[in-house]
């Protein structure tokens, strides 16, 4: 229900456009400073004064910090000086881009230290602190500071002069109060409904592998009599069943390992997956790389629908069986492709490795204090339960019904997250550049007759 300013005036801005008729556009180093001197605070700062320190890793994308404490003599060289009410904005990729920054004007102490890879923002009379911060988590600001980026790759920062020179539009101070009034207030709202949603996913994903982990290792039959496994992951299965070795069922093909050149005239350009390729329960076929093969590696290492692929590095034993396969494909040697025998069935397999991946028991075997590698040796001994051959299709047929239920409610859920989240950033863009008018709306909010926007926060349960 917001309405656009009565007048508006062009901004000399080409991302900025029109702006109501009384905002003025100005350089942010016109509204602020950047980087103020630490020597200010050497006449009431002691040696051993507590201070607040904010290394990166205690800045959230959402403007929230995690204040850890320090002595002044503790941080005070090597790292940058900030007060209460300054605001810090990261200037490294990928922390520029993703958000990082804050308004500190809870800080807990006057005084505060972080990471040299934040700039300094301190307001000047006529902008508000909290109103600069807005200002700096624009869409616009970040997409343009990235492209203006410097330095080696995975080291790159936006140049100060890029920051003091950007410009942006300046209502007046009572407004700046309004509008910041009014996206406290509704951000606020909006992210308890986010954060709701994202709980509800996290409760289906347990859900989920509740139910794959006892349909496997319980089967079907809740009366069914037991027996203890042997298998520490495990604990007590169907007394009919058998627990053995993954190689007595199963066949496993470690890939090829990355070939950049031919090495014979026979050789051919193939596409090939890697880990990154292979999640749980999904295969990404799109953006795949090629390599050098001959024609008998194409064979010995390629791939078709219905073979299951299992990551040997990285997160090791996660694992998909494949649906659609690019023509020729092979696989590289971070991945198994597994192929069942006569007693064996993939798609209940995958099943399993994901109830022994949520059971910690790949981190275990791979030994993640060092290098982890899910090796064939590894693989090939792991034992699992092996229902006969009926009954572990009946199992697979259930967990892909149930599966398939839960994954459509994780979708609906993961779309209204999106769609909520691409709500709130057009929402601040709308609000800080002035292209709606919040100021009647934040006097509702302050009467106490409004809340906007009105999400009906019961669904949650």
């Amino acid at each position: 229900d917001l309405k656009p300013y009565p007048h508006y005036k062009p901004s000399g801005v080409e991302w900025l456009g029109d702006i109501p008729a009384h905002w003025e556009v100005r350089r942010l180093k016109w509204v602020a400073s950047l980087n103020p001197s630490k020597t200010e605070a050497r006449t009431f700062l002691t040696a051993d004064t507590p201070v607040t320190f904010l290394p990166m890793e205690r800045v959230g994308t959402d403007g929230e910090i995690d204040e850890k404490r320090a002595s002044a003599s503790a941080v005070w060289n090597g790292f940058t000086y900030f007060r209460r009410d300054d605001v810090i904005v990261a200037k490294i990729t990928p922390c520029f881009e993703n958000g990082k920054g804050a308004c500190l004007d809870g800080l807990s102490t006057e005084i505060g230290f972080g990471s040299t890879e934040f700039y300094v923002l301190r307001a000047r009379s006529s902008i508000s602190p909290q109103f600069l911060y807005r200002l700096t988590t624009l869409a616009q600001f970040r997409h343009s500071g990235a492209e203006e980026m410097t330095g080696a790759a995975g080291q790159k920062r936006v140049p100060q002069t890029f920051v003091a020179n950007y410009p942006f539009p300046i209502p007046p101070l009572a407004e700046q109060a309004a509008i910041v009034r009014y996206l406290d207030h509704t951000d606020g709202r909006i992210r308890r409904y986010l954060r709701s949603r994202e709980r509800l996913l996290e409760l289906l994903k347990e859900y989920r592998q509740a139910t794959i982990h006892e349909a496997v290792t319980q089967g079907l039959d809740p009366d069914v009599p037991l027996k203890p496994s042997g298998v520490e992951w495990l604990g007590d299965v169907p007394a009919h069943w058998d627990v053995t070795a993954v190689k007595r069922h199963y066949s496993i093909q470690l890939g090829k390992m990355l070939q950049n050149f031919p090495h014979s005239p026979k050789d051919v350009e193939v596409p090939y997956l890697k880990a990154q390729h292979v999640q749980w329960f999904s295969v990404r076929t799109t953006d795949v790389p090629t390599m050098w093969a001959s024609p008998y590696e194409t064979e010995r290492f390629g791939i078709m629908a219905g073979d299951l692929l299992v990551c040997e590095g990285g997160e090791g034993g996660r694992c998909s069986l494949v649906k659609e396969v690019p023509p020729g494909c092979i696989i590289q040697n971070a991945l198994h492709r597994v192929r069942a025998l006569e007693t064996g069935r993939n798609d209940y397999l995958q099943y399993v490795m994901s109830t022994i991946s949520r059971a910690g028991w790949f981190d275990a075997i791979n030994n993640k204090a060092t290098i982890a590698h899910f090796t064939v040796e590894k693989f090939s001994s792991l034992k699992i339960p092996i229902p006969p051959l009926a009954e572990q299709a009946a199992i697979a047929a259930y967990l892909d019904k149930q599966t398939a239920t839960i994954a459509a409610a994780m979708a609906r859920a993961q779309r209204e997250i999106d769609l909520l989240s691409e709500y709130r950033t057009r929402l601040i863009v709308d609000v800080v550049t002035g292209q709606v008018d919040v100021r009647e709306a934040t006097r509702s909010l302050d009467d106490g007759i409004a809340e906007v926007p009105s999400f009906d926060e019961s669904e949650q349960a």
